[in-house]
């Protein structure tokens, strides 16, 4: 596994309050990482900063094969090089039937020339039909999106992100809102999403880390405070006194 992503000493204050404090952290291709921490820890900030939403003060972010920074890239440029996000609120095309929706988000060549050119190939149906089967929605393919249940609606936007091909998908507590069984789908769903790629999950919701069943990264106060399997981290003292602790109170 070669590293896919490298955040070194990234730091970031905003109004004299330091969301992100000298943050290293590394991801693998393919992975999948859960990231947890108490409220204010920074697992926005850090998401906001790996695709371009925010520019820390200071430190290093370097992507993939050709080690590029990304801190030079717009949203957009980097959105290009492979790295898709999930916000917790679904944004699907609700007038759209689901299978318009994963259409609109494949990745096809872009520009004047390929859009007057571009037909309704096969390839691309067999692709929509492939990811619909991945995200549970192969019956629903005809329904319009606005009619699916939130956790329908979750897996929809999961399916536009990796119609798009990304190497990493960063997903941000997927969990939230959901019924049991449709979380159950879900870490199915990004599991078998992060065996081509890496998935990294923002979740508060230890029993959906737990059925992630991967290795877990603990923000606080913008640092890594500790990392390895779920087990190991929650029976870390100083997990426990910062975020557990305060979880459980």
């Amino acid at each position: 596994m070669s590293t896919l992503l490298e955040v070194s000493g990234v730091s970031i204050t905003f109004d004299g309050f330091r969301a992100i404090n000298n943050l290293s952290i590394q991801f693998a291709e393919p992975e999948l990482r859960a990231i947890i921490g108490p409220n204010g820890a920074g697992k926005t900030t850090f998401m906001d900063i790996v695709t371009g939403k925010t520019k820390p003060d200071e430190g290093k972010v370097i992507w993939g094969d050709r080690n590029i920074s990304l801190l030079g890239l717009s949203e957009s440029q980097i959105a290009l090089e492979g790295i898709g996000r999930k916000f917790q609120k679904p944004t699907v095309f609700e007038a759209q039937t689901v299978r318009e929706n994963l259409a609109m988000a494949l990745k096809t060549p872009r520009g004047p020339m390929a859009v007057l050119f571009h037909k309704k190939t096969a390839e691309n149906a067999a692709r929509i039909e492939e990811i619909a089967a991945q995200i549970g929605l192969t019956d629903s393919l005809t329904r319009v999106a606005g009619e699916l249940s939130h956790g329908q609606k979750q897996w929809l936007e999961i399916g536009m992100l990796l119609a798009q091909e990304p190497r990493l998908l960063l997903v941000d507590e997927p969990a939230a809102g959901m019924t049991a069984e449709e979380r159950e789908k879900t870490t199915d769903i990004l599991r078998e999403a992060a065996r081509t790629r890496a998935v990294v999950v923002v979740e508060h919701d230890m029993e959906f880390v737990r059925r992630l069943d991967c290795k877990v990264t603990v923000l606080h106060e913008g640092a890594v405070l500790a990392e390895g399997s779920l087990d190991h981290v929650t029976s870390d003292q100083k997990v426990i006194d910062v975020y557990l602790g305060r979880a459980h109170a």
